[in-house]
């Protein structure tokens, strides 16, 4: 049987040559560990962002990023982890604000006009350019696909429970599922316009839109 590196001999003996790895040792080598991810992720983006991603592969991740190839498919397997990585990596840009919008103090009214501050906020035309990218590689890579579909479901859902927020203020039977979905649905199609028409009053449509969708909660007479 072969002899784990606990620094004993086979004999089960403390071998006083065998390499130790302290406690702060292993966190030395986790922060840097993390340090090299951070930077192919890093590197996956700027090469998503500026439309590479026909080209995109693990090898020109590692050059742009100083780190070697053989080091980068240490940290992921393949091209698409890689990918399934940029798709995490973004969350904090684009939902997590969302999240914490819904999920802040206050009532349905409060809760709504937070999260059309974030709506009509224009975003940032890097994170724009990875989305696209990130669609485009979704047509031809089902782990890619499976991973945004993911990511889009949580931005959804946070439709969903903003509309569930205003049912508990006023009661009823309304699902709120639908309008959530509904408004996201339309949020993304507002989006797509604004990008091509810039004369397009977002936070005019979304607002009243959201209002026309809360004005169908409550009991029904």
């Amino acid at each position: 049987m072969a002899t784990q590196a606990t620094g004993t001999d086979p004999a089960g003996t403390p071998d006083a040559t065998a390499p130790r790895t302290t406690g702060a040792g292993r966190a030395r080598t986790s922060a840097k560990g993390e340090q090299t991810r951070a930077r192919l992720i890093a590197a996956a983006r700027i090469l998503l962002a500026g439309g590479e991603a026909g080209r995109f592969t693990t090898r020109n991740v590692a050059a742009l990023s100083g780190v070697s190839h053989g080091m980068c498919h240490y940290h992921f397997a393949d091209r698409t982890d890689l990918i399934v990585a940029v798709v995490a990596d973004i969350r904090p840009e684009w939902i997590a604000p969302l999240e914490e919008a819904v999920a802040g103090p206050g009532g349905y009214a409060e809760r709504a006009e937070r999260v059309l501050a974030l709506l009509t906020r224009p975003e940032s035309p890097d994170l724009a350019r990875l989305h696209a990218a990130l669609h485009w590689l979704a047509l031809n890579d089902e782990r890619v696909r499976v991973a945004l579909e993911a990511e889009y479901g949580r931005w959804r859902s946070c439709f969903v429970r903003l509309f569930r927020a205003l049912l508990d203020e006023r009661g009823g039977d309304t699902d709120p599922a639908p309008l959530g979905e509904a408004f996201a649905a339309a949020v993304d199609g507002i989006a797509a316009i604004g990008s091509l028409d810039g004369t397009v009053d977002t936070a005019r449509v979304l607002r009243t839109l959201l209002d026309a969708l809360a004005s169908t909660v409550g009991p029904h007479r």
